[in-house]
């Protein structure tokens, strides 16, 4: 039986204690190791064909293999014991890009990092490290708001989906999320944002009436992929079936962060969001609606890779 595998993009500064304790909850709710990795920059050509300035990348990696020493000393403290933590150091030019490989080096499952420095405490800002793994991980990626680590939960609550109906996922997305949901061992909730056009009401008589009929629609859909989500297994290591609760609820709003502020969101909540359909397939890819919802969101959001299905997440731990 395989074990899940998380990976922690470490740094020393805020947004890599966020990561941490974030992956530490992860890793205590599911029961998976962690790799806690910081990319350093590789040294740059020096004179002479071949050559490289050694003193330079010897100062780099010692640098980078104390910020994981002391990575591993936090992830002590939030409860996640040594023997389940590797440290790795890894040289790229390209931080999101490095840990890519390091994923695939390490057979990872899941990529958790913080946000960049610039964004508001509380939510997540795309950096640099997060656009390269955004737009070309092959596995989940799991991103902390930031200031995530000084007032984070004792465990993990719920799992949200954002969900819409589209065509060519079919039930892969749910599938995808309800599997996390089980390995993490808490409720799932499926959530349709129904945004009502700024110009609607100026247009049209009965664009409330217009807005309901999409509502109802929304709640159907919810309730044929809430029916899907029965009985999903949470992976190879589990035996027997895990029965998932799920709910169902349709919000409207007038664009994404104002539909998301009108939901209740528990202290322990992760929000989950498939992949644009434009992008790779078995990568994740963040399109226009999902970039939203990152920016947006008051919790961490976990980005599902193009593909993601019951019977081949885009994770290692395949869901039966």
């Amino acid at each position: 039986m395989r074990r899940r595998r998380i990976l922690a993009g470490c740094s020393p500064d805020e947004r890599g204690d966020d990561a941490l304790v974030l992956a530490a909850l992860v890793a205590r709710g599911t029961g998976a190791a962690v790799t806690a990795a910081n990319v350093h920059p590789p040294p740059w050509p020096a004179r002479g064909p071949g050559a490289v300035d050694a003193e330079w990348l010897a100062y780099l990696r010692s640098r980078a293999e104390e910020v994981v020493a002391a990575s591993a000393r936090r992830l002590a403290e939030l409860g996640v014991p040594a023997a389940d933590v590797e440290p790795r150091v890894h040289a790229h030019r390209g931080s999101g890009r490095g840990l890519i490989e390091v994923a695939a080096e390490t057979g990872a499952d899941l990529v958790v990092i913080g946000s960049a420095p610039r964004g508001r405490r509380g939510r997540i800002a795309v950096g640099s490290t997060a656009d390269q793994l955004l737009h070309g991980s092959p596995v989940p990626v799991l991103l902390a708001p930031r200031g995530y680590g000084a007032a984070a939960p004792a465990r993990l609550d719920r799992l949200t989906a954002a969900y819409w109906r589209r065509r060519d996922a079919g039930g892969g997305p749910v599938d995808a999320a309800a599997g996390w949901a089980a390995a993490l061992d808490v409720p799932m909730r499926l959530l349709t944002l129904v945004l009502r056009p700024p110009a609607v009401a100026a247009r049209f008589r009965d664009s409330g009436e217009v807005l309901e009929r999409q509502r109802e629609r929304a709640e159907e859909d919810l309730a044929r992929a809430a029916a899907r989500v029965a009985g999903v297994r949470a992976g190879t290591e589990m035996s027997t079936e895990v029965s998932i609760e799920v709910s169902t609820e349709a919000v409207t709003g007038a664009s994404v962060g104002k539909a998301l502020a009108a939901v209740d969101m528990l202290p322990g909540e992760v929000l989950a969001c498939q992949s644009g359909h434009h992008g790779p397939l078995r990568k994740v890819f963040l399109g226009e609606s999902s970039g939203k919802i990152v920016r947006s969101a008051p919790r961490p959001v976990l980005v599902l890779p193009r593909g993601a299905s019951r019977s081949g997440t885009g994770t290692n731990a395949q869901l039966r």
